[in-house]
């Protein structure tokens, strides 16, 4: 049975997604360190209790996640729900990782550049194409209603999006960028595009996109986002030879 360390984990992963490259709201890599040899990890979007606890189920050493903890501005004290799910963790000898600017931009597993492929989107470029990194993408595609595109969304991310109509009969180049994007929705029209996809929307995304003429579609935070962690999952057994398994706790934000 092949066995890694966590150390050895995080430092393929590090590499792997540049990490060291991003100024994020979180820190990457090792956040809670089990000190337990891994054979087997869980992958997920957000390291909830729910989880925590597919992790102990499936008796895996490790949880690889999207959305980790000690996050800016937030409390350090680990008490309360923090508190639990860290405990939890320690005592049941499970190490905690996470990646999260770093899995939305890479370029092959990031949670951008796999939700073009599924919605059979052609990357051109970045949101803002500037970035070292870009955190967001311009893409194009096969002309398309946005009642289609919409039905494509619902079909591929098994589950309808938000729509705020323009009263646009076709879609070709569209702006796109996972999770709690929405005030990216500018940028996406001073960059010429049609549509704007990301996962959440807020009270004024509706004005500002009826005010651009853009047609804007939240496909949901946690939707827009599993296709990142499920993927480096895939790639660390790979490279490792040891299970990963990506459990998809239901979320409908």
């Amino acid at each position: 049975m092949v066995k890694i360390s966590a150390n050895q984990l995080v430092k393929f992963c590090d590499d792997y997604l540049h990490a060291s490259e991003f100024s994020d709201y979180c820190p990457n890599g090792l956040q809670v360190d089990a000190d337990i040899p891994i054979t087997k990890i869980i992958t997920g979007v957000t390291a909830c209790q729910a989880l925590i606890d597919a992790a102990i189920a499936h008796n895996a050493q490790a949880m690889v996640v999207h959305h980790g903890y000690f996050w800016k501005g937030e409390p350090a004290p680990l008490i309360g729900m923090k508190g639990k799910r860290i405990r939890t963790l320690m005592q049941s000898g499970i190490s905690l990782i996470a990646y999260h600017l770093p899995l939305d931009a890479h370029p092959k597993i990031g949670n951008n550049a796999l939700l073009a492929k599924d919605l059979d989107l052609q990357i051109t470029g970045a949101l803002h194409p500037h970035e070292k990194h870009p955190i967001g993408n311009i893409a194009t595609c096969t002309p398309i209603s946005p009642e289609d595109f919409g039905h494509k969304i619902t079909h591929k991310l098994r589950r309808p999006p938000l729509h705020i109509k323009s009263g646009k009969q076709t879609l070709h180049k569209i702006a796109l960028c996972s999770g709690g994007a929405q005030d990216m929705i500018e940028q996406a029209a001073k960059m010429g595009c049609d549509a704007f996809i990301s996962g959440e929307i807020s009270e004024r995304t509706t004005h500002i996109a009826r005010e651009l003429d853009l047609d804007y579609f939240a496909a949901g935070h946690h939707a827009t986002e599993r296709f990142g962690v499920q993927a480096l999952g895939e790639v660390i057994a790979d490279e490792f030879g040891i299970e990963a398994i990506f459990v998809d706790i239901n979320n409908p934000a």
